[in-house]
């Protein structure tokens, strides 16, 4: 595997490296400290490499040529691409990429609120602090022939003034396969117990959102956002898309179907340990309002988030809390009928 500049750095199974920044008056300052570490001998080796933006990343491939870019700021996945080099992520082309600003686009981990759920910063403050590599993932089981990276976050002064609880937030991303693998784990080193809401905010990449449908989320309650978060049961076979979208659905399945009509794919989501699911577009007059986000991208673009936000996890002294969610995609075309949604989320695809 070759690097894509001299001053990238090549892992194997024998060496890891830690890239750590430093955030100082808007300026990021990157550096690579080495150290030695046990890895299974079949893992795939990853790269850390510097972008052009100053930031760290870890680009993690697989044995069918997939791949996937996490940056250590935010423990943020930015990329996810197939063999065939598509992107199934979104990333706004107005995208600002200087701490302590949020990186719209990708996968952000919303930690410990999620939106404006609470008092604190929208969807909380891990998606715009760094984080490091994580060399005791412990008690998690070592990944086998996959190619991933264990990410931590701890709690630091600076967020016990703001949030005054003592954490450790652990991240394993994992490609293997094609999927995209996520295990989301947050375990309280506090003296006191304490509760917070977590999601993964997947934004995905579509062909145009007004040709997507989601199917799993029929019949369920919902909070809607638009409304001041008034309850509603969702009445439609299926969610379609012809205006913006702020909701948050309840107690739902463990599986969802993100079906592109025009991209022929089916984008399926699995999840566990967050019962909950948000689904977000802007569309065009809240797209023009977010300086981060172009006038149109709203078109090529769906959040639909793995979440606990109705009933906040709580975690006494020294407890741990651990989630789960899963990408994949199925060919299909399912205006031919080729693709059966509910096939897929009872699992049967």
């Amino acid at each position: 595997m070759q690097t894509r500049a001299s001053d990238d750095i090549k892992f194997t199974s024998f060496s890891l490296a830690v890239a750590l920044l430093e955030v100082s008056k808007g300026k990021v300052k990157p550096f690579v400290n080495s150290f030695r570490a046990k890895v299974r001998p079949e893992q795939m080796p990853f790269n850390i490499v510097h972008g052009a933006d100053g930031f760290p990343r870890v680009i993690l491939t697989d044995l069918t040529g997939s791949s996937a870019e996490v940056l250590l700021y935010g423990g943020q996945v930015v990329s996810w691409k197939n063999e065939r080099r598509e992107e199934f992520l979104f990333m706004s082309r107005k995208a600002e990429r200087k701490p302590p600003k949020a990186i719209r686009g990708g996968i952000p981990v919303c930690f410990p609120q999620f939106g404006n759920f609470g008092s604190l910063e929208q969807h909380g403050f891990a998606r715009n602090r760094l984080w490091s590599l994580d060399s005791n993932p412990s008690p998690l089981s070592p990944s086998n022939s996959q190619s991933s990276v264990d990410l931590i976050l701890k709690s630091t002064q600076e967020d016990v003034r703001t949030w005054p609880r003592r954490f450790e937030l652990r991240l394993r991303i994992s490609l293997s396969d094609g999927k995209l693998t996520m295990i989301p784990r947050v375990r309280n080193t506090d003296s006191k117990p304490f509760s917070f809401m977590f999601a993964l905010r997947n934004y995905l990449s579509v062909s145009d959102v007004s040709e997507v449908r989601v199917e799993g989320l029929e019949t369920l309650d919902y909070f809607d956002n638009l409304m001041q978060r008034e309850r509603y049961t969702e009445q439609a076979d299926a969610i379609t898309f012809d205006g913006e979208i702020d909701r948050v659905y309840l107690r739902t399945p463990t599986k969802i179907a993100i079906i592109d009509h025009e991209k022929k794919r089916t984008i399926v989501l699995r999840k566990e340990g967050m019962p909950d699911a948000a689904v977000w577009n802007p569309w065009d007059k809240k797209a023009k309002a977010l300086p981060d986000m172009g006038d149109e991208d709203y078109k090529t673009m769906l959040c639909v988030d793995s979440a606990a936000i109705e009933a906040p996890i709580v975690l006494k002294p020294f407890e741990e809390w651990r989630g789960r969610q899963e990408l994949s995609t199925v060919s299909s075309s399912y205006c031919s009928g080729q693709l059966d949604p509910r096939k897929v989320l009872h699992g049967l695809i």
